[in-house]
């Protein structure tokens, strides 16, 4: 997936393009708590609803569609690619980086991506 995110004032806006079509973004975050949440809007499908975390240099969270959700890391495009996420769960238990604050896409195959 391409993304193309702003963040001004409390509010998240993009758009971007993936393997089903292209999309706009809108939504909101907040500083304070390092939490966002937005929808992936399409054209001619359904909204894909996200929320996530700000942590290190990405977001975390999860997305969701009425019969099924699934997980997202989105990070930026000067970072390469995403991190070694073996190495990530060696070091800490995936419950402590779930929990903690994080804030901006998805990376699990399949619907909403």
């Amino acid at each position: 997936m391409d993304l193309n995110l702003r963040f001004r004032a409390g509010k998240i806006d993009g758009d971007g393009a993936d393997g089903l079509d292209t999309f706009v973004i809108s939504g909101a975050y907040d500083e304070q708590k390092l939490e966002c949440a937005w929808q992936k809007i399409y054209p001619t499908r359904r909204p894909v609803a996200y929320e996530g975390y700000r942590e290190g240099k990405g977001i975390w969270g999860r997305w969701k569609l009425p019969t099924t959700q699934g997980g997202f890391h989105i990070w930026p495009l000067t970072e390469g690619g995403p991190p070694d996420l073996r190495r990530l769960e060696e070091e800490e238990p995936v419950e402590q980086v779930i929990n903690e604050p994080l804030i901006a896409v998805p990376v699990t195959p399949g619907v909403g991506n």
